[in-house]
């Protein structure tokens, strides 16, 4: 199995706002060359909290994210399926749940991982690589939010 070549906000012009009707010359968060089929695949990174929609619905474990990895797909896979690419959205909530297309984007890129190394650090090292910057940037989030005491 061949290693995993990407880059981070690629430019990719053809991923619009569907209510604009133009280019908005959006990056992709990661494109993944020849991921599928030889097609290139605009990963789309999407964080929610867990507790969006709390007052209407209750609490529902993996429903943030499930609404947002729907609402990724019917925004852009269209669009990138017409331009040759393939769509990944990647949702996951702060407190770490991931949706399936994560899932399954995260364990390709284990087995990638797993077959490139001579020894690996545990089956699950790429879900805890991902695991641990979800952690980081919430935490970065909150601390950004801490109000400031003046001396």
């Amino acid at each position: 199995m061949a290693g995993i070549s990407a880059k981070k906000e690629a430019p990719v012009n053809f991923l619009t706002d569907p209510l604009e009707g133009r280019s908005t010359l959006r990056p992709a968060d990661i494109l993944v060359f020849g991921w599928e089929g030889g097609k290139h695949a605009c990963v789309d990174l999407t964080g929610v909290s867990p507790l969006v929609g709390l007052r209407d619905h209750g609490f529902v474990a993996g429903h943030a994210i499930t609404k947002a990895e729907a609402g990724k797909v019917a925004k852009h896979e269209k669009a990138c399926i017409e331009n040759q690419h393939v769509f990944v959205p990647f949702a996951f909530d702060t407190f770490g749940a991931l949706a399936p297309d994560a899932v399954r984007f995260l364990k390709r890129v284990q087995q990638v991982v797993s077959s490139n190394t001579a020894h690996v650090k545990g089956q699950n090292f790429v879900f805890s690589r991902v695991g641990f910057a979800i952690q980081k940037g919430v935490a970065a989030q909150l601390v950004a939010r801490l109000p400031t005491i003046g001396l």
